[in-house]
């Protein structure tokens, strides 16, 4: 007994200065080997023609001791860099037949140490000549910078601000565009007609229900795809001593064109059945049977008679429940048109149309 004691002592003490020092060993690793990548630079010698054959050379600076790779879009292989020098990788790339690449590739550098990554995407064309993704995406920019559509001017001829009069906007700027305004005070928007070059013209004519004062909002929207510009009428909409209502009349080129204003769900009882009177009877008077003695039971019989047959006549009709849809389209000339469709009309409330031969066509 005391010989296998003295076995398993000498054998703990034997393995455990190995197991202390395992850890001591772990506990000392190199700090780099947890140090995040850098990539300090990343660049191409740029080619003439992007056609097979062509070699493109590529240089990587970063964090030395790591793995390089490219990915290049339109090639069929991913790249290895080499390290050449301390933190200097490079490597070459032949343009194969079946490779798609274009000038304007958008090439991805990594360098990864350990289990992180490091990323950079190269600036320059491969084609010479070409410009720099930054340098193109200065000029995109600029061109849409400059495709916002300008407002010059926005401007109305006041009238009296009753019932059927005509209030005639005017708004001047970017041509092409679709132009709109809203009133404080009326509901939805109004559309304006490009009649000239950058002209834009429309005519609201009061309605009953709209509470339109003299300083009431007006805005005025310019839309040019998918940007727009807006600005806000300066002056009365009520005519004075010193601004007379125009003689002009507003000459409307499509009084049968308007704005959809609602999509309602319209939907229609069917008539009750007689069978469906009978049915519920039926069912009602039985219920009522099972209901008191005597002559409560009889009158308890017939009323729930009557009650099942009214409920059997209703449900006749909830089952036989159609319905269709009815669009309102207010028109550019004041009023307004209702068109029924037993389908989904495939409309949106504020989508201009056109009213042909009692249905709705889209009025771009």
């Amino acid at each position: 007994m005391n010989l296998h004691k003295n076995i398993f002592f000498g054998l703990f003490a034997l393995f455990v200065p190995l197991i202390f020092a395992s850890g001591v060993a772990h506990a000392q690793q190199p700090a780099s080997s947890f140090t995040a990548p850098r990539i300090g630079g990343f660049d191409v010698e740029q080619v003439r023609e992007l056609t097979a054959g062509a070699e493109l050379n590529f240089t990587l600076y970063g964090t030395p001791g790591g793995i390089a790779t490219i990915r290049i879009p339109g090639a069929v292989e991913r790249l290895l860099l080499e390290e050449m020098e301390t933190g200097l990788y490079e490597a070459s790339y032949t343009i194969k037949s079946r490779d798609r690449i274009a000038p304007d590739s958008q090439v991805t550098a990594n360098l990864r140490l350990g289990n992180q990554v490091a990323s950079m995407v190269l600036d320059e064309s491969l084609l010479a000549g070409a410009a720099s993704h930054s340098d193109a995406k200065r000029t995109a920019d600029a061109a849409a910078l400059a495709m916002v559509p300008r407002i010059d001017r926005f401007d109305v001829e006041p009238n009296r601000l009753v019932s059927g009069s005509d209030l005639i906007f005017t708004l001047y700027g970017t041509p092409g565009g679709k132009a709109s305004i809203r009133i404080a005070g009326v509901k939805g928007r109004v559309f304006l007609e490009e009649t000239r070059d950058g002209v834009y013209e429309g005519v609201y004519t009061i309605k009953s229900r709209d509470r339109i004062a003299p300083d009431s909002k007006v805005t005025a929207n310019l839309r040019l795809g998918d940007r727009d510009s807006s600005a806000i009428l300066d002056k009365s909409l009520l005519a004075t001593s010193a601004t007379h209502p125009s003689s002009r009349r507003w000459a409307r080129n499509c009084a049968n064109c308007g704005v959809i204003e609602a999509i309602n769900v319209i939907e229609v009882k069917g008539e009750g059945s007689y069978l469906g009177m009978i049915a519920g009877g039926l069912a009602g008077a039985l219920l009522g049977n099972q209901v008191g003695g005597g002559s409560g039971k009889k009158v308890a019989t017939v009323a729930g008679a009557a009650g099942g047959a009214y409920a059997g006549n209703e449900i006749a009709k909830r089952m036989k429940v159609t319905k269709h849809y009815e669009v309102i389209v207010r028109l550019e000339s004041g009023g307004s048109q209702a068109v029924s469709y037993e389908a989904e009309p495939g409309f949106r409330v504020g989508e201009r149309v056109k009213v042909e031969n009692g249905a709705l066509v889209r009025n771009q």
